[in-house]
């Protein structure tokens, strides 16, 4: 289980950039420096469409509002600034990944409907990287797949199960498959036992996404309001049409989209909807070309484990390995983090899991840490909606895999709020409704025990011998107490 503290002298042994920051955000704002400040809303307002949130689902549900029908009024409120949550902290994974569970879609919808949805994904990725080139967004995108390594046999073993399974579930053998082990691109990971492959997927830069987006949507004339605290959302009742209640006034609206993702609790009314989930990262200082050159990466695939508490790494446009993992998966009372900092016991785990994979890579400084947080519902299943009768919408529960869903969210939003019929709207994850988490402090403990199990299962795992590898007990346990 993670230790609950850390001693300095579990911090001493990383190395540690002179210009070594924790917070601030996160490195990616760090590198193109923090936006100046949009104006708040002035005052009471109406509007054909208010979105609360500006990052990635409420940046591309305007996007796609407005280019499809230019007349529409279109607000978009952020209590920060566009890109301060989980869309400028994330790990820059343009990636086909769906985080749901197909069986759970596929009970209420049909297998054929979720295999629909997942090769929606995969044309989402493509369409991400068109729109960003035809706007002049230069987000660093790179097209270079994604790269899942195991490091133990029984890694090997879920890997190898994982592969058919999503065979099964709308990927053809050229979408994902088992790599030679001289394969090239070179990427050499230590220990690694086997490795898969997709090609849907990409690096991106992400708050050079999501300020591009930003920009964007403001010259098609949508109205970006940052520095705006939003306290409620109220549905039609009767004539009155739905309102977003602010803290600089009351916008009202024919609809409304709830775009919050991890800050959704911070609403009143929805503090047990979605649990804001703690993801950290690091970034290293530039890696010299005598590194780059015994590791490879020439790819710059996105590259991730087998582990059950998994890793998730690029190689950067300025040559530096950025990393991330849960860290601190979750916070007492559905508490925000600050500012991006991350615990330290989180830097540790994830300098480790660095070292681990690339033991070359020791010696270069961690030169950022930071943290977010991102929505995860009761069954860890994504969805989108929009209650005709209330006049609210949302999209969101990503669960960690948000940067490409969430463009297929938004032009979901537009045929919905649109009134069109479409292969989108008929989606299995449109609709989808789940309970509430149970209150505290049943959140926190369960989910301490579920991450706990699931790290107690990769140690074990990695002790196995070959010949006796399977997948721990403790994993199946934590899975089964997550719901998911």
């Amino acid at each position: 289980m993670m230790r609950l503290f850390t001693t300095a002298a579990q911090l001493r042994p990383i190395p540690r950039s002179t210009r070594f920051a924790n917070g601030g955000v996160s490195f990616w704002f760090r590198d193109i420096g923090l936006p100046e400040r949009r104006d708040p809303l002035p005052g009471d307002a109406e509007y054909d469409v208010c979105v609360v949130g500006a990052g990635y689902s409420g940046l591309w549900t305007a996007y796609y509002l407005k280019k499809a029908e230019p007349d529409l009024r279109i607000a978009v409120i952020e209590r920060e600034f566009a890109g301060f949550g989980a869309s400028g902290r994330n790990g820059g994974w343009l990636s086909a990944e769906f985080a749901g569970s197909r069986e759970r879609y596929a009970q209420s919808h049909g297998k054929s409907s979720m295999i629909a949805l997942q090769r929606a994904m995969m044309h989402t990725v493509d369409e991400v990287a068109t729109v960003a080139r035809d706007e002049g967004i230069d987000a660093d995108i790179v097209r270079g797949g994604m790269r899942l390594v195991a490091t133990n046999a029984a890694q090997r073993a879920r890997l190898v199960e994982e592969i058919e399974y999503l065979q099964e579930w709308g990927y053809w053998p050229d979408d994902v498959h088992l790599l030679e082990p001289d394969h090239e691109p070179r990427l050499s990971v230590a220990g690694a036992v086997a490795a898969a492959y997709s090609p849907h997927a990409a690096r991106v830069h992400p708050a050079k996404l999501v300020t591009g987006l930003a920009r964007v949507v403001e010259g098609l004339g949508v109205d970006l309001f940052e520095g705006t605290a939003v306290e409620e959302i109220r549905p039609r009742e009767g004539t009155s049409a739905p309102a977003v209640v602010t803290d600089h006034g009351t916008v009202r609206a024919e609809h409304v989209i709830r775009a919050t993702e991890g800050f959704t609790s911070t609403l009143r009314g929805h503090k047990r909807e979605w649990l804001p989930m703690n993801s950290s990262m690091i970034a290293t200082e530039p890696l010299s070309d005598e590194l780059w050159e015994k590791i490879g990466w020439e790819g710059r695939e996105v590259l991730g484990d087998s582990a059950h508490s998994y890793v998730y790494a690029q190689r950067t446009a300025d040559g530096r390995i950025a990393i991330g993992g849960r860290g601190v998966p979750y916070r007492f009372g559905s508490a925000q983090d600050d500012d991006g900092a991350t615990q330290p016991q989180a830097i540790v785990e994830l300098w480790q899991a660095l070292v681990r994979l690339f033991p070359d890579a020791s010696e270069v400084p961690v030169e950022h840490a930071w943290s977010g947080v991102l929505g995860v519902p009761r069954d860890w299943c994504p969805s989108v909606h929009l209650d005709t009768a209330s006049g609210v919408g949302w999209a969101g529960g990503y669960v960690g895999s948000g940067v490409a869903t969430s463009n297929l969210a938004g032009r979901t939003l537009r045929d919905l709020v649109l009134g069109r019929e479409s292969d989108l709207t008929r989606l299995p994850w449109v609709g989808h409704q789940v309970r509430g988490w149970e209150p505290e402090p049943l959140r926190w403990v369960g989910t301490q025990m579920i991450y706990g199990l699931y790290r107690t299962a990769d140690r074990r795992e990695s002790r196995t011998p070959e010949d006796k590898a399977h997948t721990s007990r403790f994993a199946g346990l934590a899975t089964r107490i997550a719901g998911r």
